[in-house]
């Protein structure tokens, strides 16, 4: 399959080189910018990949124009996860522009500008770092693994513009009905919601206290110490112990006013147009692969607002979410057939229960999530020797890695990941404990409290980080199924994905198509497990509804 790397020249202009993947150049095309949607539409009639700067600087202006993109390779992205490999040679991707390409950010703006002004990605070669990623893949230990790894980032980043380009379904009138219902009419500027003054004149009246304002941390700690409560912070959890009449007015502020202030009417007013919210995701926003985003809280649309997500007539929404994701991923990457015998079960935990490893779904539970998250004292303590004699290889291999994040050593997920170099004083030189009273005493319990914390850290990463690729590779892999089903048009006509978080998606679908999209979703997910673990028996059951609101599929 041939590649073709773009490049954005000075006076609105395109520079296309096509080359074979041992990097001969078969032809070079320059052209107006104004043609480019042309010149990918006619390409993509055979297999091409292409190559560019950043998808985030590309592809929404293709999909302005009606123009989809099957294959890309992102540079930003794939320099990213190359320069933190430690499969990868560092000396091959050095060059007087590193610093450029590691400094480059994605762009969010709404109008899908091919050449904004003073652009840092105008300063960087895209041709010669396409050749640094070749040569440097090309010598990589593992290196079908990493390239499996940077074709997934790819195309998740063409899933992440699409995305957005087709936007989530929103009813504003239904948003502006469930805020009333919760919060009262719409008020003035500066003023607050008359359920909040209601819930304020409560609050104030318990602690007998006319001018305390609940919205500032600092009042309403000594508002609560005065009134006899022994707290250090006004976190909901800890207010939930008190014992207090303003409680439960106070715990009812504090999820409204969250609600106002993250998904009120200014929310409402700036992210919501033509009846889409379109935020913008970020693969690999997060060091462990995951997605972030910005603007709009893509990943955290909290239940209250949800009946507001509703399909357009005629379609449906194809809601689905992994069970036990992390849990199922370690037992594959370590291979520990105990563990996936339990994943075989459409409740993992249950299905260790069943096993005989814990008494109960709850010890199941605490006990996956202290050895994943490093919660290993207390009560996860208290069950990890039982996971361990089961599952030797899963415990072994969390177990390993927080030896080596402790060590300051580099920790990778199955495809080749890396994690961040550590950094502070324990990370520079080894701990000198000193004796009783030792003036160094104090800095090196820091220094290993830092140390373990690290470890907590490495623990997880290998985990969520292969979480996260199974997840890259069940989105890849579904994007196109969900394009081959067909449909009207040549974009949001067909079914297309609207929405993912770490382990769930939304397909917007043709209410006709929805039972085969649900099949896709299936095979997609079972395919994803294949590409990751090959023959090793692990399975990744999915929760899936079809339903006319997302709040229905909850």
């Amino acid at each position: 399959m041939n590649r073709i790397v773009l490049a954005r020249r000075g006076e609105a202009a395109v520079e296309a080189r096509e080359c074979t993947d041992d990097g001969s150049t078969v032809g070079v095309d320059r052209l107006p910018a104004v043609d480019l949607p042309d010149f990918v539409r006619e390409h993509e009639r055979t297999p091409v990949r292409w190559v560019w700067d950043d998808t985030t600087r590309w592809y929404p202006a293709l999909l302005a124009a009606g123009v989809r993109v099957e294959r890309c390779h992102d540079l930003r992205l794939a320099h990213a996860l190359l320069r933190r490999s430690p499969f990868v040679d560092q000396a091959l991707l050095t060059a007087g522009e590193t610093g450029g390409w590691d400094g480059l950010q994605p762009v969010t703006a709404a109008d899908p500008a091919l050449f904004p002004l003073d652009d840092p990605a105008d300063r960087l070669d895209p041709f010669a770092e396409h050749e640094r990623h070749q040569v440097a893949l090309a010598a990589a230990a593992e290196r079908g693994r990493l390239g499996l790894l940077l074709a997934a980032e790819s195309s998740g980043a063409l899933v992440a513009a699409e995305m957005t380009h087709a936007g989530l379904p929103w009813r504003a009138d239904v948003h502006e009905r469930l805020l009333t219902e919760l919060l009262g009419p719409r008020p003035a500027p500066g003023m607050r919601p008359a359920t909040l003054e209601r819930l304020l004149v409560a609050i104030r009246a318990a602690f007998h206290d006319p001018g305390l304002n609940p919205d500032s941390p600092g009042g309403l700690l000594r508002a609560l110490r005065a009134a006899g409560l022994p707290v250090s912070d006004t976190r909901s959890w800890t207010l939930e112990q008190l014992d207090h009449p303003a409680v439960p007015a106070l715990l009812e502020y504090k999820k409204l006013s969250r609600l106002l202030q993250a998904n009120g009417w200014n929310w409402l007013d700036s992210w919501v147009r033509d009846g889409r919210f379109r935020p913008y995701f970020l693969p690999g926003g997060v060091v462990t692969g995951r997605w972030a985003s910005t603007g709009g809280g893509a990943l955290s649309v909290p239940t209250q607002v949800r009946p507001a997500a509703v399909a357009d007539d005629g379609w449906r929404f194809v809601v689905a979410d992994v069970a036990q994701l992390e849990p199922r991923v370690l037992a594959g990457m370590s291979g520990d057939a105990e563990m996936a015998q339990a994943a075989r079960s459409a409740d993992l935990y249950q299905g260790m229960v069943a096993s005989g490893a814990v008494a109960s779904r709850a010890d199941a539970k605490v006990g996956m999530l202290g050895a994943m998250y490093g919660a290993t004292r207390g009560e996860s303590g208290r069950l990890m020797p039982g996971l361990t004699r089961r599952y030797p290889r899963a415990i072994g291999l969390v177990e390993a890695a927080a030896r080596a994040g402790e060590r300051g050593e580099i920790v990778h997920t199955l495809l080749g990941r890396g994690s961040p170099v550590p950094t502070g004083a324990w990370a520079e030189r080894p701990v000198e404990l000193g004796g009783p009273g030792d003036a160094g005493e104090s800095s090196a319990e820091d220094r290993d409290r830092a140390r373990r914390s690290w470890g907590r850290f490495t623990r997880n990463f290998v985990v969520q980080g292969t979480g996260a690729e199974w997840a890259l590779c069940w989105l890849a892999d579904l994007r196109n199924r969900l394009w081959r089903l067909g449909g009207p048009g040549t974009g949001n006509g067909r079914p297309h994905l609207v929405f993912f978080l770490h382990d769930e998606v939304v397909v917007h679908t043709p209410e006709e198509l929805a039972g085969a999209v649900v099949e896709e979703v299936r095979r997609a997910a079972a395919a994803a497990g294949r590409l990751l673990f090959g023959a090793f028996p692990i399975d990744f059951p999915l929760d899936v509804a079809v339903v006319r609101s997302w709040a229905d599929a909850d």
